[in-house]
């Protein structure tokens, strides 16, 4: 499948959400009925999305369905400031190991990483997105 080409992220936009905020992801399931979560999420180097979840639950089951998600990130000091993402499906990762990886680098990055923490996730199903960002809401100067 063909995907969209990634959208340019400004430096001040790539700064901020290399925050740890919380994003709030957006799918579609059945019918085109919408749905929300709050999540964590990494910004890569390359500029990709990694988003991961215990499985199986609702959205990733919807991201990986219909291959495509809206992201919100409010900042956490002045929630009117935040920036906003359509995203696309550019890597599922089913290996149970690697998926389970990330969501201990992401419990790192959030500071969650207590001992009963990272060993409750090394025994989850869990999977992992990484989402290309193909465009971008900035309202941070709003």
């Amino acid at each position: 499948m063909d995907l969209p080409p990634p959208a340019l992220l400004p430096d001040h936009v790539r700064e901020f959400l290399e925050r740890p905020l919380y994003a709030v992801i957006a799918t579609v399931g059945p019918g085109r009925a919408p749905h929300q979560a709050v999540i964590w999420y990494r910004l890569d180097p390359d500029g990709r999305v990694l988003v991961n979840s215990r499985s199986p639950r609702r959205w990733p089951r919807e991201l990986e369905q219909e291959r495509q998600a809206s992201l919100a990130f409010p900042d956490l000091d002045d929630p009117m400031r935040w920036v906003g993402l359509e995203t696309v499906v550019e890597d599922v990762v089913n290996d149970v190991e690697q998926a389970r990886d990330d969501i201990v680098a992401l419990a790192v990055r959030y500071g969650e990483d207590d001992e009963d923490s990272i060993a409750a996730f090394r025994t989850q199903q869990r999977i992992s997105f990484r989402l290309r960002v193909i465009a971008v809401a900035d309202h941070l100067d709003d």
